[in-house]
């Protein structure tokens, strides 16, 4: 009798780590979804206690039990049971089963580019340095300063208007679509990334989703 209680406090311990260590989008999925926490409440979500019939959480000086049913058999069944509900929540959110955990920086073309956008966002953020005797008109030209003197209200609006709502898009649908949280750095590192640089973000966010997605289909042939 000791010797099995020994075995399955032993099984436990390793249960919870592993979890916590290298599963902790799956237990703020379990947070949300069984216990109906927002994203932003479920990040801190820790796992303390594992039994047959039941899953214990920190979170926010909190504690969260998940029952499990049917009850596991032993806890062997754990890795199952735990992938079982992680499905089951994914479903239940409305989620992709791709969990993005990286950021891609910007960079050869893209990144080029991304410095050209930031260049224009600074430069057409000021109006007056356009007009007569400042320091556009001595350095580029009186023609070019009154072009830009005319344009800049129109494009800086324009696209702070663009920008602005592929950002809204890219934290409100993509992020959260792929589990990122939003008390994570790696959602404002995307949401960040993605006012400056637009529809380049979007494509290499994409991509990344796509390379996760054909590397699942490999893993299952």
């Amino acid at each position: 009798m000791a010797e099995q209680e020994a075995k399955d406090s032993a099984a436990r311990t390793r249960i919870i780590t592993h979890l916590n260590v290298d599963h902790h989008e799956s237990l703020v999925r379990y947070l949300e979804y069984y216990s109906k926490l927002s994203p932003w409440q479920a990040y801190g979500a820790r796992m303390t206690d594992i039994t047959l019939s039941n899953m214990s959480f920190e979170c926010g000086g909190k504690t969260y039990n998940i029952p499990l049913k049917p009850p596991m058999g032993s806890y062997r069944d754990a890795r199952e049971r735990a992938v079982q509900m992680d499905k089951e929540s994914l479903q239940g959110l409305s989620r992709s089963d791709i969990t993005i955990t990286e950021f891609l920086p910007a960079k050869g073309a893209s990144a080029l580019m991304f410095a050209i956008i930031c260049a224009t966002f600074l430069a057409y953020s000021q109006r007056w340095w356009f007009g007569r005797g400042q320091i556009v008109e001595h350095v580029l030209g009186s023609a070019f300063a009154r072009f830009s003197f005319t344009i800049q209200p129109y494009l800086i609006t324009f696209l702070l208007v663009v920008h602005t709502s592929e950002m809204l898009y890219m934290a409100l649908y993509k992020l959260p679509f792929h589990s990122v949280n939003p008390r994570s750095l790696l959602f404002w590192k995307w949401t960040a990334i993605t006012f400056i640089e637009g529809v380049q973000a979007f494509g290499r966010f994409n991509g990344l989703v796509k390379a996760k997605q054909d590397k699942k289909v490999k893993e299952k042939h």
